[in-house]
């Protein structure tokens, strides 16, 4: 997995997190939403969880990074990092949408923080949420385990507040920054360690004939395709989308979830 150097917006997005963590901190880090460890969202009507601590407990999942789809050998994973955001993520909901597609969304905690309509949304089109951290620090990896605690435990709380009690059920490292600790606290929390195959480059805006013939190229990778909705202008990410997902189904794939 190719590390993403993306300093200028996460450098903003970095400066928020420290602020939103600052109050974080003062509460409990480690306080759990109370919902189902398989990320389905209450049914109305249904009692609230207690607050005892053995109601907080979720199923441990691998700790090795998966990249299979649940669909098998002709299956693929469209995953979408570092939202929500106002403008791009609507739009990429109404494109999957539209074309009958469900995709896992990696959210940054501080933005689904600000967005949870967002964040619901996301789950209400039948789709999955990821943990992403709180920051986007692509350097995690060379950080404390106190640091990557508060990166990723506290991006889970947020994401779980924001869709009203669903958990995310897997957790990417900004960049591929993975530790082996990272990877067993995530999974620990019921949260499967989740990379990537096929890097679309979309970040970069390279043009989305590029982009589209990136994704081709390189799905002999593996299943699992990354493509972003935040970060700056997406309408590229928006067009190699609308051709890429057709051009899928085409050659006979059919669209999953990461193995869990």
């Amino acid at each position: 997995m190719a590390r993403h150097k993306r300093l200028g917006w996460h450098g903003r997005v970095l400066a928020a997190a420290l602020g939103v963590t600052a109050v974080a901190v003062a509460t409990s880090m480690w306080t759990v939403q109370a919902a189902p460890a398989d990320g389905r969202q209450p049914q109305a009507g249904a009692s609230a969880p207690s607050a005892r601590p053995q109601d907080q407990t979720v199923a441990k999942v691998a700790a090795d990074i998966a990249h299979a789809s649940d669909r098998g050998a002709r299956g693929v994973n469209i995953t979408i990092d570092d939202g929500p955001d106002p403008t791009w993520t609507p739009q990429v909901l109404r494109l999957l949408k539209d074309s009958g597609v469900k995709a896992t969304f990696c959210m940054v905690g501080t933005q689904a923080q600000a967005y949870p309509d967002l964040v619901k949304a996301v789950v209400a089109g039948g789709h999955r949420l990821c943990d992403h951290t709180i920051s986007h620090d692509t350097t995690m990896d060379k950080k404390s385990e106190a640091y990557q605690s508060k990166e990723i435990l506290d991006a889970e709380r947020m994401i779980t507040k924001a869709s009203g009690g669903v958990r995310p059920q897997y957790y990417r490292a900004p960049g591929g920054a993975f530790t082996p600790y990272s990877r067993q606290l995530a999974a620990s929390r019921g949260m499967r360690p989740l990379g990537w195959n096929v890097d679309s480059k979309d970040f970069e805006r390279p043009g989305v004939e590029t982009i589209v013939a990136t994704v081709k190229s390189e799905l002999p990778n593996g299943p699992t395709i990354l493509f972003h909705d935040a970060g700056g202008d997406r309408s590229e990410t928006l067009a190699a989308l609308r051709e890429v997902l057709p051009w899928l189904k085409e050659q006979g794939y059919s669209f999953g979830f990461p193995v869990r």
